[in-house]
């Protein structure tokens, strides 16, 4: 199989199912959101040096692989769920992991630290944007059930695991202080 098909040459893509859309259709640019955090978290993991961590971080992507296969789908008896209430459930157990071994949260901190740390700040970021554009899409169409619910709970585990990588690295917050300027 080769990689290039031309049939993308005039600013269309295939759906699942064989509809046509343009690139720009909302459906697209969701489950290319959805892309980009994926590959976002691929990019954190390769600065993740313990192995069960780096072995979640994979977990998840392969479960995004799915979700944004799904978002592709546009028939009406394709919208079901491919995010069960026990990935959120998961999901909330490891924020609830990350949080015990940090210091409680106290105000707001800036994104950042070491690698590892700024790395899953930036997919955190990304997460919150694939929110956002499933939110949009599923004002227009039906979406698999729990997407919204579960991005909002990886976004809110990638800012309790930035958070985490930092501390294990022995790297200190960075508080917000919203009087500093250049």
């Amino acid at each position: 199989m080769r990689l290039y098909t031309r049939t993308g040459d005039k600013g269309e893509t295939g759906l699942i199912g064989g509809a046509r859309v343009g690139k720009d259709d909302p459906r697209v640019k969701t489950f290319g959101e959805i892309d980009e955090l994926n590959a976002s978290i691929g990019w954190a993991a390769t600065a993740c040096e313990d192995a069960a961590w780096r072995r979640d971080l994979e977990k998840i992507q392969s479960l995004l692989f799915t979700l944004g296969a799904a978002l592709a789908d546009p028939r009406p008896d394709a919208a079901t769920s491919t995010i069960t209430a026990e990935d959120i459930t998961a999901v909330e157990a490891s924020i609830d992991d990350a949080t015990a071994d940090v210091p409680p949260l106290t105000q707001f901190i800036l994104p950042g630290g070491d690698e590892l740390a700024a790395r899953i700040h930036v997919a955190r970021a990304v997460c919150r944007r694939a929110e956002r554009a499933v939110v949009t899409l599923a004002r227009e169409v039906a979406v698999p059930d729990n997407v919204v619910a579960y991005l909002n709970r990886l976004a809110d585990l990638l800012f309790a695991w930035g958070r985490l990588a930092n501390h294990r690295a022995g790297v200190a917050e960075v508080p917000w202080n919203p009087s500093d300027r250049l």
